[in-house]
């Protein structure tokens, strides 16, 4: 199976980092984020990449020029205005009747990536995504006058289940993309809902987005640990 990752965003909830590279290449624990991804589906046995490029495009070129493996990784210009909908229609000549993996370049999940694809052969349905468990960011209190009453460290499940990528899609869904300034998130994904074509494989495991610098740290810390690094490096 071929796995799609959009690379092609500004990132400019992290311009700390994204000023000078895009989003992608960003390090975590001294490798970019994007091969720590493509390492995951690797080590799971999916080694065909295509990769959709925008936003300093050039930066990954060059990386991926200096840097291979026995990965099959093609490079393909989306655009650096083209929405995350557009990027994925505009990769559609690559796929015929299939189905493949999409996700961001972004994110990181030790998810069992042959667990997901049976399950979206199970359910029969366009578009599989993973639903995840947001980090935990704040904890709950209740305030009486000056005096705290309540508090409760907030914990992930509280947070109720967000879309976390790792989607698998039947490449028949590419035709319902509009155009450039179509968001994925937007009118396919909710119209296909509205179809009954979107299955949710729930995940309760390590899910880790990278939109700011204390994800990025964070992200940091948790890469050093051995069972992490089996899987990601």
């Amino acid at each position: 199976m071929k796995v799609v990752i959009l690379a092609g965003g500004q990132g400019t909830r992290i311009s700390e980092y994204s000023k000078s590279i895009p989003k992608p290449m960003i390090e975590v624990n001294g490798k970019p984020i994007i091969t720590r991804i493509m390492s995951h589906f690797a080590k799971a046995g999916f080694k065909k990449f295509y990769i959709a490029l925008g936003y300093k495009g050039a930066v990954l070129r060059k990386y991926f020029k200096k840097n291979k493996k026995d990965w099959s990784v093609k490079l393909i210009d989306t655009g650096t205005k083209t929405m995350t909908g557009g990027r994925l229609k505009r990769l559609q000549k690559y796929f015929k009747n299939e189905t493949f993996f999409m996700t961001y370049g972004d994110g990181l999940s030790d998810i069992d990536l042959k667990k997901l694809v049976k399950f979206h052969k199970k359910n029969n349905k366009l578009v599989t995504l993973t639903a995840v468990r947001p980090p935990a960011r704040f904890g709950h209190l209740k305030i009486k006058g000056n005096s705290v009453k309540y508090f409760k460290e907030k914990s992930s499940l509280d947070e109720g289940w967000i879309n976390g990528g790792f989607f698998v899609m039947n490449s028949k869904f590419l035709k319902s993309i509009k155009n450039d300034n179509t968001y994925l998130e937007r009118d396919p994904l909710e119209n296909l809902a509205k179809k009954k074509q979107l299955s949710a494989y729930k995940y309760d495991g390590f899910w880790h987005c990278m939109d700011t610098v204390r994800d990025k740290k964070s992200l940091d810390q948790i890469l050093k640990k051995k069972k992490f690094k089996k899987i990601f490096d």
